[in-house]
């Protein structure tokens, strides 16, 4: 009985069925069905024997990876990357948010929006290389406006102490439009009627954030951060490669990097696959860590 029941509910709303079901099969295809490699993280794989019949190792490349002379090194600059990414990055949006909620003029507010929204759709590759016409020695933008100052020059982008802030704040200019949208969108659902109140009471523009707008966008906030902490180990892959040179490399070495050049240059798939699983398990705990004390603190959390 009920499962015909249900099937009445399906077949009556088949519509919505049609519409999730190319997501779901993208979610099986590319995110759950892949994890069946992840045993390979626990084997010698080798191409021959397959993933099925490569010899079980236990944790050997956990420990290979452990006690390799560049692990520090390279957890100390994917953290060091991301939370700087994390503290200077994540206000910004919020602020860029708060102001043009502030700005009554159409055409003003729109051309704002469209300026800084713009830069997210430019390419990695594109960023990058602008990027590195501007800092290039003697002929860069950067190195010309510095001469010009009587301001000490350097090659920047061979700088290991001056890459974090380059590829961080190119990555805050470049997102900040496009972060800031969820926290338009959740200005926008705010009460009408509370703007007014404060205006009868004589609430200058200060208060009327600290106390309308602030409040309304903590929830947000909250999740936006589980999500963001979530990613901490996981730096985006291109940009950072793509701005790696033999210069800036004890700055610049990432987990992301690092697989990739063990595992597909190196053609070392287990050690790789053990480093992407390693890399892996501390996102998941993270998530679980952050979400529990936001569900302790407040009322907002992810489940």
């Amino acid at each position: 009985m009920r499962m015909s029941q249900s099937w009445i509910k399906m077949k009556r709303s088949w519509e919505l069925y049609c519409l999730v079901f190319l997501p779901v099969l993208y979610l099986l295809i590319f995110k759950y069905i892949p994890m069946v490699g992840v045993q390979i993280a626990f084997k010698d794989f080798n191409v021959i024997d397959g993933v099925w019949g490569s010899p079980w190792v236990g944790m050997k490349h956990f420990e290979l990876f452990f006690n390799s002379p560049n692990f520090w090194m390279i957890i100390k600059n994917t953290l060091g990357v991301s939370f700087y990414s994390l503290f200077a990055g994540f206000p910004v949006p919020v602020l860029l948010a708060l102001a043009l909620n502030e700005i009554r003029t159409g055409f003003f507010k729109r051309s704002v929006q469209m300026v800084t929204y713009a830069p997210h759709f430019i390419s990695t590759v594109v960023m990058v290389s602008i990027l590195i016409l501007m800092l290039t020695p003697h002929v860069g933008v950067v190195e010309r406006i510095f001469t010009f100052l009587g301001l000490p020059t350097s090659n920047f982008m061979g700088v290991p102490e001056y890459f974090k802030s380059i590829y961080v704040w190119s990555g805050v200019w470049q997102e900040m439009g496009y972060n800031s949208i969820i926290f338009i969108a959740a200005l926008a659902s705010v009460d009408p009627s509370l703007y007014e109140a404060a205006r009868i009471d004589g609430a200058s523009r200060v208060r009327k954030i600290i106390h309308i707008d602030l409040p309304a966008l903590v929830p947000v906030m909250i999740i936006m951060m589980i999500l963001k902490l979530g990613q901490v180990m996981g730096i985006e892959f291109e940009k950072i490669y793509l701005m790696q040179n033999s210069l800036n490399i004890s700055s610049s070495e990432v987990i992301s990097t690092y697989v990739y050049k063990v595992g597909l240059l190196g053609a070392n798939f287990s050690f790789s696959t053990a480093v992407s699983f390693f890399n892996s398990v501390i996102n998941l705990i993270l998530v679980l860590f952050v979400n529990s004390i936001a569900r302790r603190f407040s009322q907002t959390s992810l489940w």
